[in-house]
């Protein structure tokens, strides 16, 4: 039997199983470090597959790694299950309709991303041992990819030391091989401490913490324009000191993500903005405390391991979708901007008039830079790294939505879940069995580096993520 089809019977068997999974950790709705009920869930079930399953790794509560076979080559399976706060939402629903005021929601799909992961390692295994392979694989459980950079702490903690090469999949609106850099990405709060006092009688014994982040802000904001245009810098201010105008605010806190195209540049904007912080507490007469959080490196990509997994992609085509499907899609597409509508058909003009990607994309090798961050750039420094996209929900659906959450528990997103473990499972199939490739997906990766060692960019005193605060 072809490869391609014994994979994908091996995840159609466990298609009520894997659903399950997927949305039991779409109810959770856990974020990023508290997932301690989704990680449960997806240990219990490697478990319950065959797989040894390692907890707490990298000094991490929600991290874990579950193995199956012995020897080389020792494949790696990304799987992410963090949600996003602030994004409840009714599953199934055309409509705005928060299950829960202020609660959290899986709306970049991670639910989706973590179980098609865990179908692409049951597959493999499977096929390991019905077929008698050498070969080892891994499900890494990476907790904290929306904040907090998971993976670069399991990198940095040697996890990913004996791995031959990644594979990884993200949901998203088209069907697609990954072939784009990333951006670098600091994570770091700068923390304000002044004096309080009364405002209206005694402001003058007061110094203001809300008023060093002000004038950060203002600072920041103007050395935008002398820096690389490619890079970006945001913040949220995370403690304004209080709700009390007639008190001044002793504390205030900022919270900034520093990005750039490689690791150097953030760190060079990093000490720039550090500067800027110093500055605001010596205008206002305060302290600053810079707490450096989490860091992420850009994605290497690798050309050899994309043009397997799009042939892969290609031969096993797309999702079929029903007229329920159909029209669940149009109705979410009609809550849109025609903005957003368009985005995708702007990347790819076949998708034109179509609520649901029935294309996949052309394979364009190294396709620019994405401007936005994922922790898999650091497993993609230390070991050749390949991952799809594959449609999860209507054509044109912004990421960190509600129509990403409400579509989440949809058949349409189980479809391009369980498609996705058939694409990453046949993709590490062909390299098992073709060592020639890897070696040439391994040399291509020395040659992207560029000369350049990994150097974990979170500072080796920073031992764990630490749960920002509002």
């Amino acid at each position: 039997m072809d490869y391609r089809q014994a994979v994908s019977n091996i995840i159609e068997e466990k298609r009520q199983t894997l659903i399950s999974v997927s949305d039991q950790i779409w109810g959770y709705a856990e974020t990023g470090f508290e997932e301690f009920q989704s990680a449960e869930l997806l240990c219990k079930t490697l478990e319950e597959e065959g797989f040894t399953v390692e907890k707490g790794v990298a000094d991490i509560d929600t991290a874990f790694i579950g193995s199956f076979g012995s020897g080389k080559p020792v494949i790696a399976v990304l799987g992410e299950f963090d949600a996003l706060t602030g994004l409840s939402q009714v599953g199934g629903d055309i409509q705005y309709n928060p299950e829960k005021s202020n609660g959290n929601g899986h709306g970049c799909g991670h639910n989706l991303l973590g179980t098609g992961a865990l179908a692409a390692a049951i597959a493999i295994r499977s096929y390991l041992k019905e077929n008698n392979l050498e070969g080892t694989v891994r499900y890494y459980g990476c907790p904290g990819e929306e904040i907090g950079s998971g993976k670069t702490f399991m990198v940095r903690a040697g996890l990913f030391d004996d791995v031959d090469f990644a594979v990884c999949w993200h949901p998203w609106s088209r069907n697609a091989v990954w072939s784009m850099a990333s951006l670098a990405c600091y994570e770091v709060s700068y923390r304000f401490k002044g004096k309080s006092s009364h405002a209206a009688s005694t402001p003058h014994l007061g110094r203001s913490a809300l008023d060093a982040v002000e004038l950060m802000n203002v600072g920041v904001n103007y050395l935008r324009e002398h820096i690389i245009p490619e890079a970006r810098v945001h913040y949220a201010v995370t403690n304004t000191g209080g709700v009390s105008p007639n008190v001044v605010q002793e504390k205030a806190d900022v919270l900034y993500f520093i990005r750039a195209p490689r690791v150097s540049q953030a760190e060079e904007i990093y000490q720039r903005i550090c500067d800027v912080a110093r500055g605001a507490a010596l205008m206002t007469g305060t302290e600053v405390e810079i707490d450096f959080a989490s860091a992420a490196s850009d994605i290497l990509p690798n050309n050899t391991l994309e043009k397997v997994m799009h042939d892969n992609f290609v031969e096993l085509g797309v999702p079929q979708y029903d007229e329920k499907e159909q029209q669940f899609a149009k109705a979410i597409r009609a809550t849109l901007s025609e903005a957003d509508k368009n985005e995708d058909i702007k990347a790819n003009k076949e998708l034109a008039g179509q609520d649901l990607a029935h294309v996949i994309d052309p394979f364009i090798p190294s396709n620019g830079i994405l401007p936005g961050t994922s922790d898999v750039g650091d497993v993609s420094w230390v070991v050749p790294t390949v991952q799809c996209m594959v449609a999860c929900e209507p054509v044109g659906t912004p990421l960190h939505t509600w129509q990403i959450v409400s579509t989440g528990k949809t058949s349409i997103a189980h479809k391009g879940m369980l498609h996705a473990g058939k694409v990453m499972a046949a993709t590490a199939i062909e390299v098992l069995q073709n060592p020639e490739v890897l070696e040439k997906a391994k040399q291509e990766l020395i040659e992207q580096r560029n000369g350049e060692d990994y150097v974990c960019p979170i500072p080796p005193e920073v031992k764990k993520y630490k749960l920002q605060t509002v």
